[in-house]
């Protein structure tokens, strides 16, 4: 899956940044620059990837 950053900014200029095809802590890291534009982060919510490993993720690539 290839990896992805979008971010949706609402009507009323709320903004929020959601990844894709990360692992771990690796969409901390690979959306840190645009939180830290955004301004202040005011809640956050983390998928069940976050708490893959990578070795994970490939075992689970392979069986299907």
């Amino acid at each position: 899956m290839n990896q992805t950053i979008e971010i949706m900014i609402t009507a009323d200029g709320q903004t929020r940044v959601e990844t894709k095809g990360f692992t771990g802590s690796d969409c901390r890291t690979a959306s840190r620059f645009l939180e830290q534009a955004l301004g202040q982060t005011t809640s956050e919510q983390l998928k069940p990837e976050f708490h893959q490993s990578a070795s994970e993720k490939e075992h689970l690539q392979e069986d299907v």
